[in-house]
């Protein structure tokens, strides 16, 4: 688990530890020291702890201007045992809302389980933004059929072509402009 690092090619773009508006902001990693935990397991000492004891995060991009935010995803999303989603809603979502960001990119290639508890939380996010989206691209089948089990798609759009999306290719901006013309599609049909 150590060895899977969140993404770095746009770091000369944006890095979380440098936007004085991030709650990462001077936060210093240590390429040598794990110092996070999945279970047992070490992870990648960049990987931002937000509160949860299995999920983790990396803002990959944040662009004000047009009111977006990155965010890869590693680790076991648990809100039956550790109500992830209100770690990520209360510490991540509600400081980028605060800031006029209403568009949400989720990547989720490297969410390994997803256990659900309930929906106030994802009602929640889905009612702060008034224009925006969240959108859950590149997840795990088994993780997708968990998502539907309980209906996330009220809160979020996900799977489809959402689930094979080579985001690595693109700018953060080519990447959002795509995603917003997908949603502008998929929600105003």
């Amino acid at each position: 688990m150590q060895n899977i690092e969140p993404y770095s090619r746009w770091e000369n773009i944006y890095q979380s530890n440098t936007d004085s508006k991030s709650l990462f902001f001077g936060e210093v990693y240590d390429p040598y020291r794990c110092r996070n935990t999945i279970y047992d397991h070490y992870i990648h000492p960049k990987w931002d702890n937000f509160g949860s004891k299995t999920l983790y995060l990396k803002i990959l991009s944040v662009q004000y201007e047009q009111g977006f935010a990155i965010i890869e995803l590693m680790g076991e999303w648990n809100d039956c045992l550790y109500n992830d989603i209100m770690h990520l809603k209360r510490s991540i979502v509600e400081n980028l809302l605060e800031n006029g960001i209403q568009k949400f990119i989720l990547i989720g290639e490297n969410v390994l389980n997803f256990h659900y508890s309930d929906d106030a939380y994802y009602e929640d996010w889905f009612n702060d933004i008034d224009e925006g989206w969240i959108m859950g691209i590149n997840f795990r089948p088994h993780i997708l059929e968990e998502f539907d089990k309980v209906n996330l798609n009220y809160y979020m759009l996900y799977g489809g072509k959402l689930n094979e999306v080579k985001w690595r290719t693109l700018s953060p901006l080519k990447l959002f402009n795509a995603l917003d013309q997908y949603a502008n599609t998929a929600l105003n049909p």
